[in-house]
């Protein structure tokens, strides 16, 4: 049984103040403590076996308590960092597939640019090829009309154009 008996006044003990002896098990012990502040406090503790295995218990019992709340702290803890890493993944992943994004519409915009480039320059050289073969029709047309023939004879001319070359078969038939 412990009985405990204060008189209180607010202020706090001295440094002088004599600390109640630890008494041996099962044995009495009334310790009455004096303060500069004339605060008493008396302590009756009488220990037996079965209080002791009554605070044996309880420690045991707060000592699980204690773990359970350690435990339930630590798994929201967890928990709480598995929200965190969730989002912080959602966030580099979106900001990888912006990347991605960019990377794939310059690509794209230099791809565009490059058959833009590869066009006009098979544009350019077929356009020149054309003027070469339309100015030598012209010379062996003049050449053609100047030559005295007997008979008149006919120019016909046949075009073919591929995606690199521009043909012309040209006939002279006579009638």
């Amino acid at each position: 049984m412990v009985t405990v008996t204060f008189v209180h006044k607010s202020r706090a003990p001295s440094p002088n103040t004599p600390r109640p002896q630890d008494t041996p098990e099962g044995s009495t012990a009334v310790s009455t403590f004096k303060h500069s502040s004339e605060q008493r406090v008396t302590l009756d503790i009488s220990k037996s076996k079965d209080s002791q295995r009554e605070t044996k218990a309880a420690t045991k019992l707060q000592a699980w308590w204690r773990g359970a709340l350690v435990c339930r702290t630590l798994l929201h803890a967890a928990l709480r960092a598995c929200v965190i890493q969730r989002w912080w993944r959602q966030v580099l992943a979106r900001m990888l597939h912006r990347k991605r994004r960019v990377v794939l519409m310059n690509y794209a915009i230099r791809e565009r640019a490059a058959v833009k480039l590869q066009s006009l320059v098979r544009m350019w050289r077929v356009h020149w090829r054309y003027c070469q073969v339309l100015s030598a029709i012209y010379i062996i047309r003049c050449h053609w009309h100047h030559h005295d023939c007997q008979t008149c004879a006919l120019l016909r001319g046949h075009c073919v154009v591929t995606a690199t070359h521009l043909q012309f078969h040209i006939e002279i038939t006579s009638p």
